[in-house]
């Protein structure tokens, strides 16, 4: 494993406790996130199927910043891909899928920075509801508006740990616990991305279980899609060819 503190990266700033609001990923923060592939990670990792993606219009973030940085455009589209995966994995129908993928293709395009940023999942979700139609269309799946419900319930507490719900946030929690779970192992396995090792994935906090394939998928998703708009793509070619790069089978 190598350190790649160089000045001004985001590792470095990182280190030094001085990370800018607005955080696009940079080459030598990228070199080093690669160089630094958990040992047990298969280094050729692979999906085995294709999943629905949605990655998000740059006009659906509040703020343009965001949309370039570590919880924007691609991020987004990532965490839309690993919900669905998560949501297969879970037998979820394909309704509930859908609603995995447009959970994780919007639940951060309301944040104002990459920081802490409390209550950008609440506002996420009135975005949501807002845009519906919007948002189907661009997925090419009409959903009933129960599960488009269920999809802004997710988004409004995912970046909320489970241990501060609110009373009443809990019991919705229970009666429909699956897209909440799913959603905030998709969003933590894109952990990979941030520019420390301790903020990498944690699947203790997690309440599903992920299958040993998708963390060194995960990774590679991160690193493969974050490479390809440092080679010129665009942020929406980006994430579909890392997918597609993963995919050992089709339907």
């Amino acid at each position: 494993m190598t350190d790649r503190a160089a000045p001004g990266s985001l590792h470095a700033l990182a280190l030094e406790r001085r990370l800018p609001a607005h955080q696009p990923m940079d080459q030598v923060t990228l070199r080093w996130i690669e160089d630094n592939r958990p040992a047990n990670f298969d280094a050729a990792p692979s999906i085995p199927r294709p999943g629905l993606l949605l990655v998000p219009d740059r006009h659906w973030f509040a703020v343009p910043a965001v949309a370039d940085s570590n919880h924007g455009i691609r991020h987004n589209g990532r965490v839309s891909l690993l919900a669905v995966l998560l949501a297969q994995e879970q037998g979820l129908d394909s309704d509930a899928v859908a609603a995995a993928c447009i959970a994780g293709a919007v639940h951060d395009c309301r944040r104002h920075d990459d920081r802490a940023d409390h209550g950008h999942g609440q506002r996420a979700a009135r975005w949501l509801g807002d845009h519906a139609a919007a948002v189907t269309r661009a997925l090419g799946h009409e959903l009933p508006e129960a599960m488009l419900q269920r999809a802004a319930d997710a988004v409004a507490v995912h970046d909320v740990p489970y241990e501060q719900f609110t009373p009443s946030r809990e019991r919705g929690y229970q009666a429909d616990p699956f897209l909440v779970d799913v959603l905030k192992a998709a969003d933590c396995l894109d952990r990979y991305r941030l520019p420390l090792q301790r903020w990498w994935p944690d699947l203790t906090q997690l309440r599903i279980t992920v299958p040993g394939w998708l963390p060194p998928a995960a990774f590679a998703l991160v690193v493969r899609s974050e490479q390809a708009v440092h080679d010129g793509s665009t942020p929406a070619g980006a994430v579909t060819s890392a997918r597609q790069s993963l995919i050992t089978c089709t339907p």
